[in-house]
């Protein structure tokens, strides 16, 4: 029967999960609807409570590939036990309320990564050699494929032989069409397969052969959300081009918002994986929802202070290059939880917002700004791991 000891180290792990995910739920996921804020496409409460909703929401239902990773896939041969998770929580959240009271852009993939990596090295681990080389691949392309499609984005938005009421559709039916394949939790899935998607549910329902590998039934489904996501914004770009593109920002921003809450929750939730799923029993959801908990607090009562300053700068920017750093940052987000990767917003939208500054003809970001901020974020993640390190050894001698 676990003792007084064993409790009070889970109470303190889980209030330190939460207070990560409240952290994460009042910044990571509020750039997604800050465009729409500076477009007077939506009002700043509104757009925190619907970030809470759809950011919870993709925390249930897309956040466990990057909790197991988090909390199972960073060391071999150990197990974080509800001491080390503490402290690697307690080390993350550090870094990030430090990012967030001095202006410092600081990731927290990066520092949860590193956090873990510390804490479980000092558990007596063996590195994930193949896991770390897996995120490192994943996380030098963001730079290049973020601004690459970001400027391929704000191009197709500024050329004069491509009107509004073509360029903006066509980008929604991309959208649409990877909303169609986006993998969901709650969607049944046979046991052996990953996550599902709509249109793999509609695919294994109708039964057709496949063609080469590729799913015929997969694919119209596919097409349909592209079509009918054209069609609608087609519409409304028609009908008025501003109420077009604010209508397909606050879409963005909604479907951003949601693949931040699933890609931003196991940073929270992943340390807690062995504690609540070996040492308590309790299936994964239970973790999820905890971490959706959280998020959802922090976009409501967080979030809103954050929305006002973001939106500033992103009315500057304006609505097309807002549109042309977002696209990327949709589509990195479901790439990463589909690999189970922990990413950092900071990183896809920072890119993205330099490669829609290049279609212009200026990134709009000094070489020297991009330089600090690259610096820091390799001194978070090498800093937190030392930290978390440290952490866990000052608690294992305190505690015992």
């Amino acid at each position: 029967m676990p003792g007084v000891v064993f409790w009070a180290l889970v109470t303190l792990a889980t209030l330190t999960s939460l207070a990560t995910a409240w952290t994460l739920g009042a910044n990571s996921n509020s750039p997604p609807f800050a465009p729409a804020i500076g477009a007077n496409a939506i009002s700043t409460m509104r757009a925190a409570f619907l970030i809470g909703i759809l950011a919870a929401l993709g925390a249930l239902t897309q956040g466990g590939a990057i909790s197991e990773t988090v909390g199972a896939g960073l060391i071999d041969g150990v197990q974080i036990t509800s001491l080390a998770a503490t402290a690697g929580l307690l080390t993350a959240t550090g870094f990030m309320a430090f990012g967030i009271y001095s202006g410092y852009p600081v990731p927290a993939a990066f520092a949860t990564t590193g956090a873990m990596v510390g804490v479980g090295l000092s558990l007596g681990g063996d590195p994930a050699v193949d896991t770390y080389r897996r995120i490192a691949v994943f996380w030098a392309l963001v730079p290049p494929v973020s601004g690459g499609l970001a400027y391929v984005t704000a191009t197709i938005l500024r050329r004069d032989d491509i009107p509004e009421t073509v360029g903006v559709p066509l980008l929604a039916a991309v959208v649409g069409g990877i909303v169609a394949n986006v993998r969901l939790g709650v969607i049944p899935s046979p046991p052996d397969a990953a996550q599902s998607s709509i249109a793999g549910f509609v695919a294994r329902r109708v039964g057709t052969p496949t063609v080469a590998g590729v799913d015929p039934a997969a694919v119209l489904v596919t097409l349909a959300a592209a079509a009918v996501s054209f069609q609608f914004i087609r519409r409304r770009t028609q009908e008025s081009v501003d109420r077009g593109v604010r209508t397909f920002l606050v879409i963005l921003g909604s479907v951003v918002a949601f693949s931040s809450g699933g890609s931003q929750v196991g940073l929270a939730t992943g340390p807690l994986e062995n504690l609540y799923g070996t040492e308590l029993g309790l299936p994964g959801l239970v973790l999820l929802a905890l971490g959706a908990t959280g998020i959802l607090g922090g976009a409501w009562m967080g979030a809103p202070r954050l929305l006002q300053a973001t939106s500033r700068e992103y009315a500057q920017l304006g609505i097309r290059r807002s549109i042309a750093a977002l696209v990327p940052g949709f589509v990195i987000a479901q790439a990463a939880i589909a690999l189970g990767i922990p990413i950092s917003f900071n990183n896809i939208i920072i890119s993205g917002v330099i490669g829609g500054g290049l279609a212009g003809g200026s990134a709009g970001v000094s070489r020297r700004k991009i330089g600090v901020t690259l610096a820091f974020w390799i001194v978070t993640l090498v800093t937190s791991i030392a930290v978390g390190f440290g952490l866990y050894r000052v608690f294992e001698a305190v505690l015992g």
